[in-house]
């Protein structure tokens, strides 16, 4: 039996190199489907041949990236034997409705699932190639979960100042319940954050060596309750929706720091704080490819496109450190209060 499933998976893996790197039949126009988010999605694939149900037939889904190199395999099927990928293992199958279907279902959608999608079917008679456009749509969120650190390092607050941070970035200290609900969006952290009970915790999707173990099944982690005063750690806060606007401010040079605050301010608004933006990428789905300084002198940006030079495999905010406040290397994000 072991033998058995080891030469099933050995040929599953080579069908799906050998395919892909054969010359492919031109592609059919992309189609868009869009779902919600925590929702199951369906992308329609068939051929149009009635001799789809042979143990010849090779199906394989793949999520494309604008580098092609960066492409994830989702699923490999040859007739009876299937195989799924990385995140996409327990959650996509195929619907195979009727012997021409070759449809691929996706369980419990997230963010991350966002991006092009191609199905091939070959047969060697009459091949086909389909891409899709998937859209997740955030849907009725009222908030959003984010990790945080200070500029002086990571494990560096203790219970109240992990709290007094959250609110200096337009949040709050997030609740258990709170950090489960975004793991089961698809958060997954290595680094341990407080949280409002003076627990502390980090969610792991993708378990591996370093984040609890490779062997361990995903979950949220936790270290127990910790010492409020003395114990150190970096912070989990939750950013509500916002009731103002957050923007990219266009200016015709970039700015330092202090400039960036001043260009804010002279728009009749200030500059955004970390909450503002996971908020905006998060609920309202803001995405832009300019890194900007932020109210803490951390620069980031937002992607919830995932694309070549933005963020290729994930929607993230992106996060490019605590730079020197005197460069004059970056745009600014500002925040307007509705009034």
């Amino acid at each position: 039996m072991t033998s058995l499933l080891c030469i099933t998976i050995f040929v599953l893996t080579v069908a799906g190199n050998a395919y892909s790197q054969a010359t492919t039949p031109p592609l059919s126009p992309t189609v868009k489907v869009f779902a919600d988010q925590g929702s199951n999605v369906t992308l329609p694939c068939r051929l149009m041949s009635k001799d789809f149900g042979h143990i010849g037939i090779r199906v394989k889904w793949t999520k494309v990236a604008d580098d092609e190199s960066l492409n994830e395999d989702v699923l490999v099927s040859m007739g009876f034997h299937k195989k799924t990928y990385g995140s996409f293992e327990n959650r996509a199958f195929l619907q195979e409705q009727d012997n021409d279907d070759a449809s691929l279902v996706i369980n419990d959608v997230s963010m991350d699932d966002t991006g092009k999608y191609r199905c091939e079917i070959i047969n060697g008679m009459e091949d086909t190639v389909q891409e899709f456009l998937l859209e997740i749509k955030a849907g009725d969120l009222d908030g959003v979960v984010f990790p945080y650190n200070p500029s002086v390092g990571r494990y560096n607050m203790n219970f109240h100042e992990a709290a007094q941070a959250c609110e200096d970035q337009a949040a709050e200290i997030a609740t258990y319940e709170q950090l489960f609900e975004a793991w089961k969006g698809g958060l997954d952290w290595c680094n341990a954050g407080w949280l409002a009970d003076g627990s502390v915790k980090y969610p792991i999707t993708k378990s591996r060596a370093p984040c609890g173990g490779a062997n361990n099944e995903p979950g949220v982690r936790s270290y127990g309750n910790r010492d409020r005063n003395n114990s150190r750690f970096d912070v989990f806060c939750y950013a509500s929706a916002l009731n103002g606007r957050f923007y990219w401010l266009v200016q015709p040079d970039r700015l330092t720091f202090d400039e960036a605050m001043q260009a804010c301010v002279d728009d009749g608004a200030e500059i955004a704080k970390v909450g503002h933006m996971y908020a905006a990428w998060k609920v309202e789905g803001y995405d832009r490819c300019d890194a900007g300084w932020l109210a803490d002198g951390s620069v980031r940006y937002p992607i919830s496109r995932p694309r070549k030079n933005c963020s290729p495999t994930e929607a993230a905010v992106r996060f490019l450190g605590f730079p020197d406040k005197n460069v004059k290397s970056y745009g600014v994000y500002c925040y307007k209060d509705e009034q």
